[in-house]
């Protein structure tokens, strides 16, 4: 199993996480960097254990302090053999903590830098729906759906054949439009995460999330699809390792 979205450098022991995934069948673990500082720590844990790979980018909310020299060191950074996607990327206008509209520069340029180098793109959208739709019209790259909670690009998504990746939020008690979303989709295009240490799935939601615990909403995709799980894992592994080169 892979966690394709995973932030180990905000865990308290990134090693033991990484451990105890293994011990649970979860040998691939895609680690996000949110600015310079954190790409370089991810990649760090990514040349440290064999299983880790590298997803670097600058999140929405950096966008106010992102200069020029930081976008020419996230390119520089990209050389490196296990950074394997762009992101997380996109806009928030639920939490604006950087103008909107240095987040609209920050995005595109790092659509461009997606586009530049072939790799995918990894959206982060947060009440910036239609938006995030309107700068994705050209980008003709491959795209993930991180975490994904916007029924309303789900038209979008399918049409465009981009991949959508569900967390622990889909077993929620009232995260209906959610599960709904995560059976409409295809299987060959159905990613999982944890996003952790945030949005523990239940029966662990309260605590700390983890790697080990993308098991649980593995189940609960499979509940929702009607799929039998080992073949619902094997899919989500072969889309997760076609759609980053794994």
């Amino acid at each position: 199993m892979i966690d394709t979205h995973a932030h180990l450098t905000a865990l308290d022991d990134p090693d033991g996480a990484v451990a105890r995934a293994a011990e649970l069948g979860v040998r691939r673990i895609l680690t996000v960097g949110t600015d310079i500082a954190d790409c370089r720590a991810a990649l760090a844990l990514a040349e440290k254990h064999p299983g880790v790979y590298a997803i670097l980018g600058i999140h929405p909310h950096e966008a106010g302090r992102t200069t020029d020299r930081a976008l020419e060191e996230l390119r520089e950074l990209h050389a490196h053999p296990k950074a394997v996607a762009v992101g997380e990327t996109g806009l928030d206008w639920f939490r604006d903590y950087a103008p909107r509209d240095d987040q609209r520069r920050l995005f595109a340029a790092q659509l461009e830098l997606a586009a530049e180098l072939r790799k995918p793109v990894v959206i982060h959208s947060r009440d910036a729906e239609e938006d995030t739709l309107a700068m994705l019209e050209s980008f003709e790259g491959t795209v993930v759906l991180h975490c994904f909670s916007s029924p309303e690009m789900l038209p979008t998504a399918l049409e465009r054949s981009w991949y959508v990746s569900f967390a622990g939020n889909l077993t929620y008690k009232n995260a209906h439009d959610i599960r709904d979303a995560a059976h409409r989709m295809p299987m060959h295009r159905l990613l999982a995460e944890t996003d952790c240490p945030y949005l523990a799935p239940e029966p662990i939601r309260g605590r700390p999330n983890e790697p080990a615990y993308i098991l649980n909403t593995l189940q609960r995709l499979a509940k929702v699809g009607s799929y039998y799980v080992e073949p619902l894992e094997v899919a989500m592994d072969r889309n997760a390792a076609e759609c980053f080169g794994l």
